[in-house]
């Protein structure tokens, strides 16, 4: 199995505790791997170590290199990041929102090519924000925003996608959409990791780390039993997972 990510003894101090905990992890290349876990399990503090954009312990390789010997350019065109409650400027507009995704490709000072326009057409039309492109961020719902940062994620067309809570804000149908975006990335061989709340969701994954207590509890394929027992068990068996219709449920217990 080729490895798109991997971390060996991460740790990671907040305060007065460990939010991680000597963890370790390995990330299949092309493949959906999804990070799920009570509130304050260490999700978003994983994949913020991962990125490299929080001080941590520990080694964390990309794509078979360390991360750490990568120069600051080819770390921004190897990883795209959508994060939790991202602020940005309101004033700027929808089409130079989703630009921003292009920097890593282009020289300094320079100005965009066809191909940037191209890669960002394609992303706001897939996250349905094509419409809003002379618009500003301040005319956008917090739902339209996040798809237009989305677009913007997209649009860098990096190997590997992280993405925090990507679907808050977003009204169910659209939570579909980012569903049938994720598994385009993933046809096309984009190594997606995605912290949700959305148990259901996250069981379309192909993989699943559970987390607990800035830990590891399992990380095993969604299909699995195990993993599904291990769900149930971090959340003090309060929800159950069931197979219905060949799809995944999960009902309170």
């Amino acid at each position: 199995m080729t490895l798109a990510l991997q971390a060996q003894g991460l740790c990671v101090r907040l305060g007065d505790r460990w939010a991680l905990d000597g963890v370790d992890v390995s990330i299949a290349a092309g493949q959906w791997t999804c990070v799920v876990g009570p509130n304050g399990a260490g999700k978003s503090t994983l994949l913020k170590a991962l990125a490299g954009l929080v001080p941590h312990q520990g080694q964390v390789w990309w794509q078979g290199q360390d991360r750490e010997r990568l120069n600051r350019r080819t770390r921004a065109q190897q990883l795209s990041w959508l994060g939790q409650g991202e602020s940005t400027t309101l004033d700027l507009r929808v089409w130079d929102v989703a630009m921003l995704g292009r920097l890593p490709h282009q020289p300094w000072l320079g100005a965009p090519s066809s191909t940037d326009a191209q890669m960002c057409e394609a992303a706001l039309k897939a996250t349905q924000a094509w419409e809003w492109r002379e618009r500003t961020l301040g005319e956008l719902s917090g739902g339209e925003r996040q798809r237009v940062l989305l677009a913007r994620a997209m649009a860098a067309n990096a190997p590997i996608m992280l993405m925090d809570e990507p679907l808050a804000n977003l009204d169910p149908p659209h939570q579909v959409d980012w569903l049938e975006q994720v598994q385009c990335l993933r046809a096309q061989g984009t190594t997606v990791l995605s912290v949700l709340h959305e148990i259901g969701m996250a069981l379309h994954a192909d993989h699943i780390i559970v987390m607990a207590e800035g830990r590891v509890a399992h990380h095993g394929a969604c299909a699995d039993e195990a993993t599904h027992r291990a769900i149930e068990a971090v959340f003090d068996q309060r929800i159950r997972i069931l197979a219905l219709q060949d799809q995944w449920v999960v009902l309170p217990h």
